[in-house]
């Protein structure tokens, strides 16, 4: 596979994949699947439109997808999903190599590297006891990149150490980090009044029956609902409650009470698109009652 070129210890050429002509067949090869997304990026018109931004949507969906497939346990499903992961890999690999910043070969470079760093009771044969102290050395390990992040002008600030997820699961920890820095209300009477503040607040920001929003006060409303969820997970955090799941359950408890309402009118030889709101609503009101 085409990837990076080295011509001495000073200059560097990063290259990306030639694209795969013809109908390729599939094979294991890691070559083959880059060339296959050369491909893509050169013929098809969505993969021709993405940018390393545009994609980052999808692979947090991907992500979340392996995780519900893992879960169910179903050989299929995973292998699937393990694919729609790998191939947001691949993407941004090929477009970061099309602007000659870095490749694939790169990637895997440092992933390597950075194991056989953190693994010295493997590599090294550090005497580490058990788990606990291989936590331990790791994160000793992970503090030294760190202090070279910030030689890099990387500096990283106190919230930095919360990781990357969804908004809920971001926004309880970035919350949870604060508190233990004294910037928290001490009871849930202040979560719950700032709360209330901030659906004043949208209130005033929705639009009135009829009035098309302007750009701005789009991106005004925006701000108030963002404030307001960020609020109602301060509530949960106060109480001990887990934002990121409390709203999982809602979710499978829709999913489950629709589904309710299609296999009810399916019954009447009736489709959803056919249905009045009323009727699905009644509909919805049965379902809660047999949960």
């Amino acid at each position: 596979m085409n990837d990076t070129v080295t011509t001495n210890a000073s200059q560097r050429r990063v290259i990306a994949p030639t694209p795969v002509a013809d109908t390729p067949s599939a094979t294991a090869d890691l070559a083959d699947l880059l060339a296959l997304m050369a491909r893509l990026r050169a013929d098809c018109p969505w993969d021709i439109k993405q940018t390393n931004h545009s994609l980052i949507p999808y692979a947090i969906e991907e992500a979340y997808e392996l995780g519900e497939a893992v879960q169910e346990d179903d050989d299929e499903d995973i292998k699937g999903e393990l694919g729609d992961v790998l191939l947001q890999v691949v993407f941004h690999c090929q477009l970061y190599a099309e602007q000659g910043r870095f490749a694939m070969g790169d990637v895997i470079t440092t992933l390597q590297e950075k194991l056989i760093r953190r693994h010295p009771h493997v590599f090294d044969k550090e005497n580490l006891a058990d788990d606990a102290a291989v936590k331990q050395r790791w994160d000793e390990i992970k503090a030294i990149e760190n202090q070279e992040r910030a030689a890099r002008g990387k500096a990283k600030r106190r919230l930095d150490q919360v990781k990357a997820g969804s908004a809920l699961m971001q926004a309880q920890a970035l919350q949870k980090a604060a508190s233990k820095l004294g910037f928290d209300w001490p009871g849930v009477e202040g979560a719950v009044e700032k709360l209330e503040e901030e659906i004043a607040e949208l209130k005033e920001a929705l639009p009135k029956a009829g009035e098309t929003l302007t750009a701005q006060q789009e991106r005004a409303l925006e701000k108030e609902l963002g404030d307001c969820v960020f609020g109602l997970v301060n509530v949960a955090r106060k109480v001990g409650l887990d934002a990121e799941a409390a709203t999982l359950t809602c979710v499978h408890k829709f999913k489950s009470r629709f589904g309710y309402i299609e296999a009810k009118l399916a019954e009447q030889g009736k489709i959803v698109e056919d249905s009045t709101l009323e009727e699905m609503d009644a509909l919805w009101e049965a379902a809660k009652i047999e949960e």
